[in-house]
Order: structure tokens, then C-alpha cells, then sequence
């Protein structure tokens, strides 16, 4: 019987003549004709799977294969709940936020995309508001152009009942470029101060000069 999708085959699916027997712990036992293999998997009460085909030989573990798939399953509905958790952000808005609402709300938008999240931006409009959509578009340019060294707009402006919605995800290429340009003007303070040091000192020097000849010229002499 052939292995399911891409399961990979087990005990008597396995169609090599020999193979590279790995222990369930780990230890290399080495290669091994296939009948000793399996032999040696069901006097441990464990199953042989073959992890890497495309070896040569194959490589085989023996292990407990229903405790691996379900353990597996497991991490991956984890992974898959945690992802979906994390995966999408909402910030909300109104069309007449103040700029101190508004730098806070931004900045946690941009701490979600540095973070990995794509950030769904919404706009709220309550009674008249609705009238003047323009007022909800230039939150949203607002929004995406003080994040732009980190996101971009990956869903652009649309109108869902009395919202306003546009989704922003990470920008991983202009989060590079400006982490290069901090680096860089990082770099450039450091040399500036560096140079201030430097010209305070060489103006400093004549000075102490002037004033040891002033001494020189200033003693008695016998």
C-alpha cells in the first residue's frame, strides 16, 4: 500500500533492501538490511519509518509513529492558533482624531509591523461624517506615510457600511533601508564628535604655548 499524501512510508511500506538504521534516541546504528531493521523496531515495540527517501541508502528512524503524528498535529494547530492571533492587527480612528491620539495610535501601528503583523486601519464615521469620506482618506495617506519605513498598504481604501478600511502589512525591504540609514547617521555623530574633540584641542594647544612663553620670558635672571 502506497503512503498517504506525503506520509512518508513505515514499517513493511518501506521498499528498500537496506537502509541507514537510526536509533530513537538518536544513535547512528548504520546500515542494515531491511528485514533486520524492522526487526529491530518491533522487539522495541516501535514502528521504522523512513525519514529521508532520497538517501542512499534511505535513512529509517525507529520511533513511535501514532505519538509523532499526533504530537505534530498538535504543534501545528498551535502554530496555526497563535498565527491567526497575530497575523492581523486592528487600529481604530475617528476623522477628527487629535494629533496626540493620533502620533499615539501610529506609533503602535508601527510597532505591530516591526513586530511581523499586518495591520488592518480603520476609520469610524458617526452621522454627518459619512458625508465627507475625504476626511477619512487623508487619516488613511496620513497613516500610511508615517509608517512607510516599516509597511505599506497591502489592501487598499474601501468603504465597509459606516467605515473606512485599509490593511497594512510589513515592509521588510524599507525596514532594511532605514535600520541602514540609522546605522549610518549613528556612524556620521560618532565621527562629528569625534572631529569637535579633536578641534577643541588643536585651538586649546597654542594657547598653552603663549602662555609657557609668557613664563619663560617673565622669570628673573641671576
Amino acid at each position: 500500500m502506497p503512503p498517504v499524501d506525503d506520509e512518508p512510508r513505515i514499517n513493511d511500506r518501506i521498499r528498500a533492501r537496506e537502509v541507514r538504521l537510526v536509533g530513537g534516541d538518536g544513535e547512528q546504528i548504520g546500515i542494515k538490511p531491511l528485514p533486520e531493521a524492522l526487526s529491530i523496531a518491533r522487539a522495541a515495540d516501535l514502528d521504522l519509518v523512513e525519514v529521508a527517501a532520497g538517501a542512499n541508502p534511505p535513512v529509517c528512524r525507529i520511533m513511535d509513529y501514532g505519538k509523532y503524528k499526533y504530537e505534530a498535529a498538535q504543534r501545528a494547530k498551535e502554530s496555526r492558533r497563535k498565527s491567526s492571533h497575530a497575523s492581523l492587527k486592528e487600529m481604530k480612528y475617528r476623522p477628527k482624531i487629535g494629533i496626540g491620539d493620533f502620533n499615539t495610535k501610529t506609533r503602535k501601528v508601527e510597532q505591530f509591523l516591526g513586530q511581523g503583523s499586518k495591520v488592518k486601519i480603520t476609520i469610524m464615521f458617526r452621522g454627518r461624517e459619512m458625508a465627507h469620506p475625504e476626511l477619512g482618506m487623508q487619516i488613511l495617506d496620513r497613516v500610511a506615510e508615517s509608517v512607510d519605513h516599516v509597511g505599506k498598504v497591502d489592501q487598499r481604501a474601501k468603504l465597509d457600511g459606516r467605515n473606512m478600511t485599509m490593511v497594512l502589512s510589513p515592509d521588510k525591504r524599507a525596514q532594511a533601508a532605514a535600520a541602514r540609514k540609522a546605522k549610518s547617521a549613528d556612524g556620521s555623530s560618532q565621527d562629528n564628535a569625534t572631529g569637535a574633540t579633536e578641534e577643541s584641542t588643536a585651538v586649546h594647544a597654542p594657547v598653552e604655548s603663549d602662555a609657557a612663553a609668557v613664563t619663560a620670558t617673565t622669570e628673573p635672571t641671576n
